[in-house]
């Protein structure tokens, strides 16, 4: 079957599409047939070598998280299972592929009325805003910042922080255009990326980190939390927290958040409830393009230029 893998860690040239064996389910996975691969900013992360120390090496299948049917169940799985169109999560890669093996510990049922292709602009963005918004202690009538709000995290906890009431849902973001739609979608106020203005937030959402993220820690109200959910520009400087330190008696505090540390029971149930809310129509998947899965490199170029507005997803030949 055909795969993307990286061939060299940098730009998007160093993708290519290989022939790899179709997987075998093993005890307690199932082999799902991807109708729809999505294209995130850890895959770009990972493409460029900035996380090399986490051992990543070449030929790397890029890819976490994928939708279609389940055609093969390993040992000890229900065979009701086989059929069923399902979100399935891949770990840190092997979703650019035509086929993938998943646990039944990372497989969500879509619902009736969401697509595969909405599916992987949802299923790992939505819970990653809710319980980012949770570990921050969000609640109504907070004002909240999004730095980077232009990717599928940021678009979905603007929509949910629209309807938990927040006081007032900022964003930063490149183009009026793009501030337009995330309007659309529930943000109050527009800002550049730079965040520039003199308002303090009482949480920020930082999915961009890299060498501004201390000057976003300055914007934090009295109490004022940020929590970071993804570096796409990279690490921020060894000294970031002498910026904390500096307003040492405002409060303000600083974490990470990663949906590893969710018990796989409840993001589980929070996934499936935000899917449904999207079958419902309650909330919105954006996704910027679909491209076949042999254009991989096309969509990290255009990942790299700035230019997506929410997700790219890849479709396999088969699909």
């Amino acid at each position: 079957m055909e795969a993307v893998s990286i061939q060299r860690y940098g730009d998007p040239d160093g993708l290519a599409v290989v022939d790899i064996p179709v997987p075998s389910p093993g005890p307690g996975q199932v082999l799902v047939r991807v109708e729809a691969a999505g294209v995130g900013g850890v895959d770009a992360v990972i493409r460029r070598g900035t996380l090399a120390g986490y051992g990543f090496r070449k030929g790397h299948i890029l890819g976490s998280e994928v939708a279609g049917p389940v055609t093969a169940a390993g040992d000890g799985v229900d065979p009701s299972w086989i059929g069923r169109v399902v979100w399935a999560f891949t770990g840190v890669g092997g979703g650019y592929a035509e086929q993938v093996v998943a646990t039944l510990d990372d497989i969500t049922p879509l619902p009736d009325g969401l697509s595969p292709v909405d599916a992987v602009a949802l299923g790992s963005a939505a819970p990653v805003a809710h319980f980012a918004l949770a570990h921050a202690r969000f609640a109504p009538g907070e004002s909240l910042l999004i730095r980077g709000a232009a990717g599928s995290i940021g678009i979905m906890a603007v929509q949910l922080a629209a309807r938990a009431r927040a006081g007032a849902i900022a964003v930063t973001t490149s183009s009026a255009e793009r501030g337009k739609r995330l309007a659309e979608l529930g943000a109050t106020v527009v800002l550049d990326r730079s965040g520039a203005g003199d308002a303090e937030f009482d949480v920020i959402l930082d999915i961009v980190g890299g060498p501004d993220l201390p000057s976003f820690l300055d914007r934090l109200a009295d109490n004022g939390r940020l929590v970071a959910v993804g570096i796409v520009a990279g690490h921020p400087p060894a000294d970031f927290g002498m910026s904390l330190l500096r307003s040492f008696q405002r409060s303000r505090s600083f974490a990470t958040f990663s949906l590893n540390t969710v018990p796989v029971t409840e993001r589980n149930q929070i996934r499936a409830d935000l899917l449904a809310a999207a079958a419902r129509g309650e909330l919105h998947a954006v996704v910027h393009d679909v491209l076949p899965l042999v254009k991989a490199a096309d969509a990290h170029r255009r990942m790299d230029s700035g230019e997506v507005f929410g997700r790219i997803v890849l479709t396999p030949p088969e699909s």
